[in-house]
């Protein structure tokens, strides 16, 4: 079987999937509801998100457990479910992905060290019971996403580094400054980040979310300045937000978020895939540019050590 980083060595383009959070919303997640409670309580829903990207030619899916920290959970009175439902989100995946890769999200924590509401021992405690349930859930990956904070990203990346054999993915959610960089809200650089994360012993790098494709191919060439040879992810909003009618919406059609992928395979990524507002649709536009390029992605099918670890 290979592995992620094995099959990125191949240099084929992987191709990921898109939204999680606002393809819930669209299945009837209400305001204030728990998303991860859903699987436990809607699991046919959830593993039908994973279902239809790869229908739609993803490589591999996330899972639904963005929030499934026990720091999140703490906020909807479900801390002591966080190892079952972390295992639940990657069993759902699975079995959805059948011989694809399944990555195990995990977002921030909602806290700060330099507020001093969190010390780094809890961070890794909670991040480590939150990693070793998506492992055992059947993750190939744990996909440590939408970070700002360097500290965090560490201790998350140590946390899934003790508790895991799991590679491991990091990505850093950046926006553009008044001065034309690339800057995270903590005020981390893209050059920073990767040199911070990969001597942490991340595997593969990237950013997601507050952007939309044509944004990311600057950052993805920042990325690759520094590190030539380590693999970037790319989770691109379907477009950038905006307001109307008092909701967030994200105009980027299939087609014009597809239109640059070209730029972003020239620019270095390895993995592309959507973040918000991002579909299945989405995904199928960008798995057809993929093929336009004569760019063949690599299947994964889980080990037997995999299977005995679920």
């Amino acid at each position: 079987m290979k592995s992620l980083t094995e099959a990125l060595k191949e240099k084929h383009v992987l191709l990921s999937d898109g939204a999680w959070g606002t393809y819930l919303q669209a299945m009837g997640l209400d305001t204030g509801e728990c998303p991860e409670y859903w699987n436990i309580l809607h699991p046919d829903e959830v593993r039908s998100i994973a279902q239809s990207y790869i229908d739609a030619g993803s490589d591999m899916v996330l899972t639904n457990s963005f929030g499934g920290s026990p720091f999140k959970l703490k906020y909807y009175g479900l801390s002591g479910k966080t190892s079952e439902l972390n295992e639940a989100a990657a069993r759902l995946s699975r079995e959805a992905a059948g011989d694809r890769f399944v990555l195990g999200s995990m977002g921030p924590s909602g806290k700060m060290l330099l507020m001093g509401d969190i010390t780094v021992e809890e961070w890794v405690h909670g991040f480590g019971e939150q990693a070793e349930a998506l492992a055992r859930g059947g993750a190939d990956a744990i996909c440590i996403e939408t970070m700002s904070a360097l500290d965090e990203a560490l201790c998350a990346i140590e946390a899934a580094r003790e508790r895991t054999s799991c590679e491991i993915i990091c990505t850093f959610t950046f926006g553009k400054t008044a001065q034309g960089d690339y800057r995270s809200m903590m005020g981390v650089s893209p050059v920073n980040m990767a040199e911070a994360v990969l001597k942490a012993g991340a595997h593969i790098i990237g950013a997601n979310c507050g952007n939309g494709m044509e944004q990311m191919v600057d950052i993805v060439r920042e990325f690759r300045e520094v590190t030539p040879d380590v693999p970037i992810l790319v989770h691109a909003n379907a477009g950038l937000p905006r307001q109307q009618d008092g909701q967030t919406v994200f105009p980027e059609t299939p087609e014009q978020t597809a239109r640059w992928i070209p730029a972003i395979v020239e620019a270095g990524a390895s993995i592309v895939g959507g973040c918000c507002g991002t579909t299945p649709d989405h995904i199928r536009a960008m798995a057809a540019a993929i093929r336009a390029l004569g760019l063949q992605a690599v299947r994964n099918r889980p080990s037997e050590r995999d299977t005995e670890n679920r």
